[in-house]
């Protein structure tokens, strides 16, 4: 059974901030629609409907200053669209009072905005929970416990649901973090060594592609004239895995000191350094911010939004479709 929190009203703030938004490419997107605005085949709501669109953030959640970080990236956006935030990973609770939000503000087309490092985190239980695939998750995170999947029933919600797919890696905006991170080190390039270090998942397919995203991130510091860049995952959550990483992590942190490369670490996270002063300890290197605070954030869930709204054929408060690519909305089990 889903536990549905207090309905809570999304502050809706008039705070003017100037940010870039680029080139947007095209979400991969699913929509969905329930309640009485649907026709039978799951069609969109009539062209007589009023679309009243709002962004849904998910975000992982931490501690106060994590969280805080997150809230302050969504929140110059609230003066053009409705935002509502669910931390957790996936957790039914949050998302449904996120949702519970935008309906009182008047919404009915929701873009999900998946605020993680990589597309697969908690792919799976977001599907299920937004009714685009019928089949439950093994096992889900239910506020701070892990529950059978059975257990989870669908989110109640009369609105269109799209859902976007991509994770921040390997993202322009990502790169130009990275890039001012390294810069704000005050690192001379072409003596530099940095590691690009990420959580990393279970999955070794998952993790691989992880990996693969994160080189192109990789690609932009080389490009910039960086000596020599690195990445590795931790593969956090499963100890096996965890072991043989620390010793890689290690060593790859030694190799570049022992060469006369001063070593940056950039956490390839959300936000924070993680566990990685622990795994580093008696190593030489400078350590740097996750990616928050930054204002590129804020300009990605603009264009993961924007994509969402353009390829269903809706127009966006965020920015023009011009820039988006036009790939047609995916409809459900497709």
């Amino acid at each position: 059974m889903t536990a549905r929190l207090p309905r809570t009203r999304a502050p809706y703030a008039a705070l003017a901030v100037l940010w870039a938004l680029g080139g947007c490419a095209s979400a991969n997107v699913s929509p969905r629609v329930t309640g009485p605005a649907a026709d039978p085949e799951g069609k969109p709501p009539s062209a007589a409907a009023e679309t009243r669109p709002g962004v849904l953030v998910m975000a992982h959640g931490a501690g106060e200053d994590w969280n805080g970080r997150v809230e302050a990236a969504i929140e110059p956006l609230r003066d053009r669209i409705p935002v509502a935030l669910a931390l957790g990973m996936a957790d039914p609770g949050t998302l449904q009072a996120a949702l519970d939000a935008l309906e009182d503000e008047g919404v009915n087309t929701v873009a999900v905005v998946r605020l993680f490092v990589s597309g697969a985190s908690f792919l799976h239980p977001t599907e299920f929970l937004f009714g685009l695939r019928p089949d439950a998750p093994r096992m889900a995170m239910v506020g701070h416990r892990m529950v059978d999947g059975s257990e989870l029933d669908p989110l109640a919600t009369s609105g269109r649901i799209l859902l976007t797919r991509e994770g921040l890696a390997g993202s322009d905006e990502v790169a130009g973090i990275l890039l001012d991170r390294a810069g704000s080190a005050g690192a001379h390039p072409p003596e530099t060594g940095l590691l690009l270090l990420a959580h990393g998942m279970g999955v070794e397919a998952e993790n691989q592609h992880l990996l693969d995203a994160m080189g192109q991130s990789a690609q932009a510091l080389r490009s910039a004239g960086y000596g020599e860049v690195r990445l590795a995952t931790l593969r956090e959550d499963w100890a096996e895995a965890r072991a043989e990483a620390e010793r890689e992590i290690r060593a790859a942190v030694a190799d570049m000191g022992e060469r006369g490369r001063r070593v940056l670490v950039v956490p390839y996270r959300v936000s924070g350094f993680g566990p990685y002063a622990g795994v580093l300890e008696g190593l030489e290197y400078t350590p740097t911010e996750g990616f928050l605070p930054h204002p590129l954030i804020t300009s990605w869930v603009a264009a993961r939004a924007t994509s969402a709204f353009c390829s269903a054929g809706l127009s966006s408060p965020l920015a023009p479709c011009e820039s988006v690519a036009g790939e047609p909305a995916r409809q459900p089990g497709m």
